[in-house]
């Protein structure tokens, strides 16, 4: 390869220019790391987190419902994980408006099915049975309204939950709560 591409000894001479050698390479490394431990991460950290408190305060209503949710969290509630929602599980349908959000929570041998409208919500516990339905949602939160499920597990409430929603179902001594989903 040599002579083809100039790229024997001396082909940078062209330039005025020679490669660096290992040693010189080496030596500026180490003036880089050396530049760089001298940032301090927890400075700038600190100094964003000033100016994001400054320039795009979180909202005192945002906080209130955080700490509320969180207040909500209850140790003895199994969780209910969402296994369909039809916003991203079902085949849409060319032409319809207005289509219904269908979901299923289920939490072991228990499982929710409900149906989201702009009219409100209704649904079924699995396998049918009484239950209390309380709907968590947003600022409600603290005072949610109680559904009662049928000895069949049906329910229905004609007030759509609006912003972020959660359900918690009380059937026997068992509790199980959803997870927070938004409307």
């Amino acid at each position: 390869m040599n002579g083809m591409y100039g790229d024997g000894p001396g082909a940078f001479d062209a330039f005025g220019q020679d490669p660096f050698d290992d040693d010189e390479f080496d030596d500026r490394q180490g003036e880089q790391e050396d530049e760089g431990s001298e940032f301090d991460e927890a400075l700038l950290e600190e100094e964003l987190r000033q100016a994001a408190a400054i320039l795009d305060p979180v909202p005192a209503e945002l906080r209130q419902v955080a700490m509320d949710a969180y207040a909500l969290y209850d140790m003895d509630a199994r969780l209910a994980e969402l296994t369909f929602d039809s916003l991203v599980d079902a085949i849409p349908v060319r032409g319809v408006t207005d289509i219904p959000r269908m979901l299923t929570f289920t939490a072991g041998e228990l499982s929710v099915d409900v149906e989201v409208t702009s009219e409100g919500l209704m649904g079924q516990v699995m396998p049918p049975q009484p239950a209390g339905i309380e709907v968590l949602n947003g600022l409600q939160a603290l005072r949610p309204a109680t559904l009662t499920a049928d000895s069949m597990g049906r329910f229905t409430s004609d007030v759509p939950p609006a912003g972020p929603f959660a359900l918690r179902l009380r059937t026997g001594g068992e509790v199980v709560v959803t997870e927070w989903l938004r409307a």
